[in-house]
């Protein structure tokens, strides 16, 4: 796995190692049998509750749960678990029911609160709404009170997050082999999106010596969603397309705004980017859930991209 000194000025950022593509992954953990679409389970970012005990769960799983064990690590088909620098191509991902061998394979990182397992439930949502292969990078709950403060370390671009280091990994070996990816990200995950996407550019200007705009033209392979998502600016190079519920605070007070604030200026969706607001529900769980909110409002990708 790739280390990558967090409290280095982002400039100075670069990669020392990864992990042998040629070794055949061995999962690190089982999970459960996919769930069915209609459970109705949870996968918001601010809204599960950790099992973290009967008072921690009446609190809302506040204090966490036990799932820092999964930290950055890759979650594919059956929930189970891969560790970073395990080539896509190795793991088996998440399909739709009425399709095992989809032409695409997305990579789908969390917002904050959400167990393995409940990633799981929304990477099965993910697939049937966009008939493509889903493979997690697992953005861990240590409970909200410290999933916030990762946050706030997230923003200001602070700190070690293994799933920030996983994704930029991944996209950089990708990108090396001559392939793209495809990002989703909801809440939180796009702020880990972002700390990957700049530590790739880094990487691929200091370690392969590319210009501004060669950067550019490399990373414009990647194509990248956000739904409600934490981060206000993104690099320049691939394709955005980011998804605004103008009735949730998350990505209206943090992330791309609701197009009306006097400070639209100072956020940056990346070179290009496309942002697709509407308006929908009230409270945290009508407005900002994953799986019950933004999904129902995602178009496909190059219809997204045209304005459609």
């Amino acid at each position: 796995m790739t280390s990558i000194d967090r409290n280095a000025s982002p400039a100075l950022r670069t990669a020392t190692s990864s992990t042998p593509a040629e070794k055949k992954p061995v999962p690190v953990s089982g999970g459960p049998a996919p769930l069915p679409a209609t459970t109705g389970a949870r996968a918001d970012g601010f809204e599960g509750a950790s099992r973290a005990g009967p008072v921690n769960k009446l609190l809302g799983g506040i204090f966490g749960g036990g799932d820092k064990k999964y930290d950055g690590l890759l979650v594919g088909a059956k929930g189970a678990t891969f560790p970073p620098g395990t080539p896509l191509s190795q793991v088996p991902g998440v399909t739709p029911r009425d399709n095992a061998h989809p032409a695409e394979t997305l990579l789908y990182v969390n917002g904050i609160n959400n167990t393995k397992d409940k990633q799981f439930a929304s990477m099965q949502q993910l697939a049937e709404r966009t008939g493509a292969k889903v493979i997690g990078v697992h953005n861990a709950t240590e409970g909200m009170v410290a999933d916030l403060a990762q946050c706030v370390t997230d923003k200001l671009d602070k700190g070690k997050n293994p799933a920030v280091d996983t994704m930029a990994d991944t996209v950089y070996a990708e990108l090396k082999a001559g392939r793209g990816v495809h990002l989703v990200a909801h809440s939180q995950g796009a702020l880990v999106t972002s700390r990957a996407l700049n530590d790739v550019a880094n990487r691929l200007r200091i370690e392969d010596g590319l210009s501004s705009a060669q950067v550019e033209k490399a990373m414009s392979k990647l194509k990248v969603e956000t739904f409600g998502g934490a981060a206000a600016h993104f690099p320049d190079g691939p394709q955005y397309v980011h998804y605004v519920n103008k009735n949730d605070l998350v990505p209206t007070w943090f992330g791309q705004g609701d197009g009306d604030g006097v400070d639209e200026w100072a956020r940056d969706g990346g070179k290009g980017a496309v942002i697709r607001r509407f308006e929908q529900g009230s409270g945290i769980e009508g407005t900002h859930s994953f799986d019950s909110v933004y999904l129902k409002h995602r178009v496909p990708f190059e219809q997204a991209r045209a304005g459609h």
